[in-house]
């Protein structure tokens, strides 16, 4: 009977090991400096991948520098502010903004600053998933080379003839450069 239940029990840790739910979310395939308001703000873009709703959405970026002399280089971390780091739902795409105003840690840099600085941005979104009731995770990077200044993204979505809105996926990372 031991050895039925042990099996039972290694069954379900499997089961449950491979069922566990976690989030398909895409991320535009750069990152931009982009115009945004009266200044200039740093965005990319997610989308959920799959058809369930992930609801009470929640995004963390930090931005991790090297620096310092020769043999005695010291990694930073700097949690960028959002302009919205939260949002009920994501019926279509998020595109996740940090304004870059006099207190940005990127205020007065330029791409050269960010290469000598290896600078890469970590982001983390965590979100509900309806279908599991599970809270489930993403993460990602982008470092100073997945960057575009000067550029802002395109519609990722349009109007069908019945009026429906439609999301094309392949949308999300188009963007044009600004003259």
């Amino acid at each position: 009977m031991v050895g039925l239940m042990g099996f039972a029990v290694a069954t379900g840790l499997l089961f449950g090991r491979i069922s566990r739910p976690s989030a398909r979310i895409g991320f535009s395939a750069k990152m931009l400096i982009a115009p945004y308001q009266n200044g200039t703000s740093l965005q990319f873009r997610v989308v959920n991948l799959r058809p369930n709703m992930l609801m009470e959405l929640e995004a963390s970026v930090l931005l991790m520098t090297v620096d310092g002399p020769p043999g005695a280089l010291t990694r930073s971390f700097t949690r960028l502010t959002l302009e919205r780091d939260r949002v009920f739902y994501l019926p279509l795409t998020w595109t996740i903004v940090h304004p870059i105003d006099s207190s940005s840690p990127l205020h007065g840099r330029t791409a050269e600053d960010l290469a000598r600085l290896q600078a890469e941005f970590l982001i983390l979104i965590k979100g509900y998933d309806d279908t599991f009731s599970q809270t489930v995770h993403s993460r990602s990077s982008y470092r100073y080379d997945e960057m575009e200044w000067n550029s802002k993204f395109t519609t990722a979505f349009h109007i069908d003839a019945a009026g429906d809105v439609v999301l094309d996926v392949d949308e999300v990372s188009t963007f044009i450069r600004l003259p």
